[in-house]
């Protein structure tokens, strides 16, 4: 919307206050909030704080300034207005850029701007100019969790009525009886109700979502039990879909504590059943023509497609330290729960981390799946380095080799997976893997080497240590009799 519509919008809706939020570099959204009487004058767009910016401390946010250089601005993007879903007094929820208060120049480390030059980079390339993203988030609704982690203690506990362990539980719904109705593990995808629970909690959160601007396609029930589900968004830009995906995210956790529930995203909250993860789809257009497809090539792909998968094959691991970037997302990329972990590619093969669906022989819809990422990944970062790989593929012209089409990967022989490239098998793995081979991601400018080396430092030392130097609960099980 233009500021002029936002004006009419806000008087037409009874607009009280005003909701700014942006991103910090590790993916959670931060807000604050005005009354409306503070942005009503509108007879100066450029000295009004729609242009002006708000003011707020760069140094109490994760993985931005230090405190001698904390004054940063959020800018509004009028184009991302719309009414906040989940505040109750009638509220204007907007996305905002960062920048300098200084120099006015957009802010290093606001992932919004690195999904900017990313898209403008393939432009630049001469490539194409339009790239398209369509993410499959996945997550778990739960009924309560309970954790802790100090010095002395460490636990977790989730809970599901929907879960397979509560066939003996103590009937706590429908009326004191427990019906029995429960998902086995890796038997929850696409059942009916009364097994999958969760249909009219999902309708919720669609419904909510398209109020948003959100376009959806399908939601269902996933693979694992205890609640897990997926909806998937029609595809968009890049930039605008990271936006999406940050919104679907805050509509998603918000409904479910509006019913009494949980919603996760973490990618790993069940052992021994499927994780939750993000596959992300990809194309590139030019002038309205989709770039992947070829009708003679395999797959229907074209030479540009197979090269921006070599690219994605040659930079996965150090993808994995963005796309996968927890310590728990390695609990979900190991064999045999559909995790992609081998760096191969194949048509329809869900086990390999490059996928090529043949759902349609529409050129419009031809496009690489890459399965590895979760959305515990900031979608800005994480959408930018996959595009960044692919497009190193097809700038150097990569081969990335014949298919790999055996049935499953996973049952390939050993002497067979020696010489297929997997991820890292853990998040320091990936880091490692990024310090060595990150060049691709500074081409143009799209990432610069102060993001990197922030993201680096702060996962070492927030995630990757503190979780290597704890005792875990299961060592106990194994060793305390020693």
């Amino acid at each position: 919307m233009t500021p002029e519509e936002i004006k009419h919008f806000c008087a037409e809706n009874g607009i009280r206050f005003v909701d700014v939020k942006f991103v910090d570099l590790f993916g959670l959204w931060q807000h604050l909030t005005r009354p409306i009487h503070e942005l009503n004058d509108w007879t100066d767009y450029d000295r009004s704080p729609w242009r002006r910016g708000f003011g707020f401390d760069g140094s109490s946010i994760r993985g931005f300034q230090k405190i001698e250089e904390s004054d940063m601005l959020l800018v509004p993007d009028p184009d991302t207005a719309i009414i906040d879903p989940h505040i109750q007094a009638p509220t204007l929820s907007v996305i905002c850029d960062v920048e300098d208060p200084v120099t006015r120049e957009r802010y290093s480390r606001d992932p919004r701007h690195i999904a900017t030059k990313a898209e403008q980079y393939v432009k630049d390339l001469g490539v194409g100019d339009t790239v398209y993203i369509g993410p499959e988030l996945e997550f778990f609704v739960f009924d309560e969790v309970r954790f802790r982690s100090d010095q002395h203690s460490s636990f977790y506990a989730i809970d599901s009525d929907e879960g397979i362990w509560n066939t003996d539980a103590p009937a706590r719904l429908n009326g004191g009886h427990n019906l029995g109705y429960r998902l086995r593990y890796k038997e929850g995808y696409f059942p009916v109700s009364p097994h999958d629970t969760q249909t009219d909690l999902r309708n919720e959160m669609v419904e909510i979502m398209e109020a948003c601007g959100i376009q959806v396609e399908l939601h269902h029930h996933e693979v694992a039990t205890a609640g897990q589900g997926e909806i998937d968004m029609r595809f968009d830009t890049l930039r605008k879909m990271a936006d999406k995906a940050m919104l679907y995210k805050y509509i998603v956790k918000n409904v479910a504590k509006q019913h009494g529930k949980v919603a996760t995203f973490m990618p790993k909250p069940i052992y021994q059943d499927n994780g939750s993860g993000m596959h992300t789809h990809l194309s590139i257009w030019r002038n309205g023509e989709n770039l992947f497809w070829d009708e003679a090539g395999y797959a229907m792909t074209s030479k540009i497609c197979r090269a921006y998968i070599a690219g994605l094959i040659k930079h996965g691991r150090a993808l994995m330290a963005l796309c996968a970037p927890t310590t728990n997302s390695y609990k979900r990329l190991v064999p045999g729960y559909e995790a992609p972990v081998n760096l191969v590619y194949s048509a329809r093969n869900r086990s390999a981390a490059c996928r090529i669906p043949l759902v349609s022989p529409d050129p419009r819809q031809k496009r690489v799946e890459f399965r590895p990422p979760d959305a515990t990944a900031n979608p800005y970062l994480a959408f930018s380095a996959i595009l960044m790989a692919g497009l190193d593929g097809i700038e150097n012209e990569l081969d990335p080799g014949p298919p790999l089409d055996r049935t499953n990967l996973f049952d390939l022989s050993p002497e067979e997976l020696s010489n297929v490239p997997t991820v890292g098998k853990s998040l320091e793995d990936s880091l490692k893997a990024l310090e060595d081979d990150h060049e691709f991601l500074l081409k143009g400018g799209v990432f610069t080497q102060d993001v990197l080396e922030t993201w680096i430092d702060w996962k070492y030392q927030n995630e990757v240590d503190p979780v290597r130097m704890r005792p875990h609960p299961h060592e106990f099980h194994l060793y305390f009799d020693a």
